[in-house]
């Protein structure tokens, strides 16, 4: 039902051959769709903190509970005049802590369940199209519409193709860690970042001048190393850390 195609002997440019190559195996068109419901309001969103190491650049909403707005560190942050939320200049959103005043605290308790709901969905997801692919190394692959699982670490040390239609989804499984060598990059070709999912159990580190694509469901850490960018959203049940990193939702 779905193709994962990593060489190609007989056609020139390789890119456009296993493009086409996966294009045309598609049958599947992925499983249903993970409901991120709140949660989905954030660009980050985490349990302990998300620092960042300016000149980051942010484009959505960034929350922190039930830790104080304490937890957002590097931002220069600028409380709103009715104390909700704050600004800062690396944000184009708004910054949410459970320390600000109602509804602030009831919304992120709201969005951190919904956070945790979404993960065990996505992780609890049964009969994937794909086990243990690459024994966790997928750089170099073109991975088509599915549910793909591994039961340890998952690396990307070369480029890595995801294709489909705009309406595709894609969950990747993911028991222990998620890297992402240095710049090296996750390349969506017909897909949408908003449709592909990464629940990870481990750690997750985007390398220096990485390209991510995707929302990642971390059920610890996520780091974008210096110069690195994502495409989707960073929901992690810990902290997220940021080093002069681009995030867009």
């Amino acid at each position: 039902m779905i193709s994962t195609l990593s060489s190609s002997a007989h056609c020139v440019p390789r890119l456009t051959c296993l493009i086409q190559a996966a294009l045309g195996n598609v049958v599947a068109l992925g499983p249903a769709a993970v409901n991120l419901r709140t949660a989905g309001n954030f660009a980050i969103l985490a349990k302990t903190g998300v620092s960042t190491v300016p000149p980051s650049v942010i484009t959505g909403n960034v929350g922190v509970s039930p830790i104080a707005a304490i937890a957002l560190t590097g931002f220069s942050l600028t409380l709103a005049s009715n104390g909700e939320s704050a600004t800062s200049n690396q944000v184009i959103g708004e910054l949410f802590a459970a320390s600000y005043v109602a509804p602030t605290p009831a919304t992120l308790s709201t969005a951190i369940a919904d956070m945790g709901t979404a993960f065990t969905d996505a992780t609890g997801r049964v009969n994937p199209n794909f086990m243990n692919l690459g024994s966790g190394a997928i750089g170099g692959l073109v991975l088509a519409p599915g549910l793909y699982k591994w039961t340890g670490a998952v690396s990307i040390s070369s480029e890595v193709f995801i294709v489909g239609l705009p309406t595709d989804t894609f969950i990747f499984q993911i028991a222990g860690g998620l890297s992402i060598a240095a710049a090296q990059q996750v390349t969506l070709v017909g897909a949408l970042a908003s449709n592909i999912v990464w629940v990870v159990s481990g750690a997750v580190t985007v390398g220096a001048g990485a390209q991510f694509e995707g929302v990642i469901l971390g059920k610890t850490s996520i780091t974008l190393v210096t110069g690195a960018s994502a495409n989707g959203r960073l929901l992690a049940q810990t902290d997220v850390a940021l080093q002069q990193a681009i995030v867009n939702n």
